[in-house]
């Protein structure tokens, strides 16, 4: 049996239907995984990852883990405690979505010290380990979207800079191949990114070119992003992420080959998931 963690999420929704329709045994799990679009086969159970103890019965006679690095809540994980409850159910495998942050920005309390206390507890667990290291999502671009609905407009900063934004479901992809294949992936951690950079004001074009219409873009100075992301993200997460965006670091801006070392092809481009996202943003 595959644990599947955050399954209602970006990774853990494509995840799930990956290893359905490979034909494994898979639990899917979150804090609200009744509501969840899930294949029918799916078992799913309740849990929240900072509740290490609301696993228990979830993991037991699981052997793999798919463990979602807690987003948002990450700061109020117990690792330890979450590996603890995993090996007493009998998990042998864990693969982790961690963060590329964890080498890029090690300094960082929000992308980097965190994700790396996460990684560090599964590395010393003595079970076999794959750590998932992606950069920016392809799906971060759902929050434009009732601004593309509505206005056919964009609003983002640093227009002109690229970065290799990966298709959560490259992501998933090599999540399930470290599930099933095992030793092959174990002790590997895997920087994931897209096959190119690309510029908020090229991926308003490519939502616009999947459209049939055209997506402006309104360029917002630091300080309005900021001002914005303040709504939703605390202070420290805001700073580092508009450095990120706006001077990124030559590992940030690189381009991996992880994900062709693994799935034997390259991985799909942001034009790839904007027409076949389409619909959220119509």
């Amino acid at each position: 049996m595959i644990v599947v963690t955050g399954a209602t999420g970006n990774v853990g929704r494509s995840l799930v239907r990956i290893l359905v329709a490979a034909g494994e045994p898979v639990t899917a799990t979150s804090r609200r995984i009744a509501d969840a679009d899930l294949p029918q086969a799916v078992l799913r159970r309740p849990a929240d990852l900072v509740d290490a103890e609301s696993l228990r019965p979830v993991l037991d006679g699981a052997d793999a883990l798919f463990l979602q690095n807690g987003g948002p809540s990450a700061h109020l994980l117990s690792p330890r405690d979450l590996v603890d409850v995993a090996k007493a159910g009998g998990v042998r495998r864990i693969v982790l979505l961690s963060s590329q942050g964890v080498a890029t920005r090690p300094g960082s309390a929000s992308h980097g010290e965190i994700a790396r206390a996460i990684e560090d507890a599964v590395r010393q667990s003595g079970l076999e380990w794959t750590v998932l290291r992606p950069g920016g999502f392809a799906s971060n671009t759902y929050a434009w979207a009732e601004s593309v609905r509505t206005r056919r407009t964009v609003a983002a900063p640093f227009g002109d800079v690229g970065l290799p934004v990966i298709d959560p479901d490259d992501i998933a992809e090599v999540a399930a191949a470290a599930l099933r294949e095992g030793g092959r992936h174990a002790g590997q951690a895997y920087e994931l990114t897209g096959p190119a950079l690309i510029t908020p004001r090229q991926q308003a074009e490519a939502l616009g070119d999947a459209l049939g219409e055209p997506v402006r873009l309104a360029e917002q100075t630091r300080d309005e992003a900021r001002a914005q992301m303040l709504r939703f993200m605390p202070e420290s997460v805001v700073e580092t992420t508009l450095s990120i965006l706006g001077e990124p670091t030559p590992a940030e801006q690189r381009i991996s080959p992880d994900v062709e070392r693994v799935l034997g092809r390259t991985p799909g481009t942001f034009a790839d998931w904007a027409r076949r996202h389409v619909a959220a943003f119509r």
